[in-house]
């Protein structure tokens, strides 16, 4: 598998750089604000979607505060919307480390959301580039749609592939859109070059997601979430969508049936699972992730070859593979 610790090797200055200004941007007069804050940014992923924001740069132009600044913002959106999920799903854990609605409570919670939205707007602002700010905003209103969308499907138990990827096109993809969008318009790329790497960067999110949901279907405390919970909030993910579209099995009707349910029980979840791995959900699941990855790299290569590109495709290779 890609080492995405090479890649951070790569751009190591830069990713302190980024780490410090996160870090600035986040500090706080009140007492409490400090100790949530630090022990949130501790359980740090992989800083994946910043690393897209500073391969593209690199890739099209040069590196400039103006593009760390850009890469502060989005992730700090992108860590606004992971608080703010928490409280939503009622999460314990991210990355196996406890949330912070688990460690402090709901209201502390959505206040230090609503902190990170703040300080990742500032962050934008300070690029002086209103492309800067209007795709960071849309990428707000985008990622608030996605959640409202899967929340709306699931309370009308719409069993349409087409809806599942709209939702993550909007919930995911997006995000990694306005990443390469950023990195390019902080380095002033003209459109031709930021139009094929948008359409790389959805590609990229929509493969991120479908991994994501393939790993609901089986047990893995590594990743914070027992089995089955997307199921558990009523939420159809593309396995299951493959095998309960399987007309042809026996069974695919009486498990559309439980589907319709307003609550599923442990067992009926199992049961469900069971269907979706034995009517070839995760091999379908991963023959549409390989797909999407193959055109993703396509659209790559016929960009300028040199090491951010190279690096932009192994973390395509790093998605695909990942296990956790």
């Amino acid at each position: 598998m890609t080492d995405l610790n090479a890649i951070q090797r790569q751009i190591a200055p830069e990713l302190e750089e980024l780490r410090r200004q996160i870090s600035d941007a986040l500090i706080s007069s009140n007492p409490l604000m400090p100790s949530v804050v630090e022990g949130y940014l501790k359980t740090k992923g992989k800083l994946i979607r910043p690393i897209m924001v500073i391969l593209t740069a690199k890739m099209l132009g040069s590196v400039s505060p103006k593009v760390i600044s850009a890469a502060a913002a989005v992730e700090m959106l992108h860590n606004a919307s992971l608080i703010h999920d928490d409280v939503v799903d009622d999460s314990k854990l991210r990355r196996g480390k406890p949330t912070i609605n688990s460690v402090w409570n709901n209201h502390i919670a959505v206040l230090v959301g609503d902190y990170f939205v703040s300080s990742a707007l500032q962050q934008a602002i300070s690029t002086g580039d209103i492309r800067i700010i209007d795709s960071l905003s849309s990428l707000g209103k985008l990622l608030s749609l996605g959640e409202i969308d899967q929340i709306y499907n699931a309370r009308n138990h719409y069993l349409d592939e087409e809806a599942y990827f709209k939702v993550i096109s909007r919930k995911t993809a997006s995000l990694f859109v306005s990443c390469v969008e950023m990195g390019g318009y902080a380095v002033n790329a003209p459109e031709e070059q930021i139009a094929p790497m948008r359409r790389f960067a959805e590609l990229l999110g929509l493969c991120f997601q479908i991994k994501d949901d393939i790993f609901d279907y089986f047990s893995d405390e590594k990743i914070g979430k027992p089995t089955g919970n997307d199921l558990r909030e009523g939420k159809i993910t593309l396995p299951l969508l493959y095998a309960l579209s399987r007309t042809e099995l026996p069974q695919t009707a009486a498990m559309r049936e439980m589907t319709a349910k307003e609550e599923l029980d442990a067992g009926e979840i199992r049961t469900l699972i069971d269907f979706a791995i034995e009517a070839g959900g995760i091999d379908y699941a991963y023959s549409v992730m390989n797909r999407l990855a193959k055109e993703a790299q396509e659209i790559l290569s016929t960009l300028p070859d040199n090491e951010n590109r190279r690096a932009l495709s192994d973390i395509m290779t790093f998605i695909i593979n990942r296990d956790l």
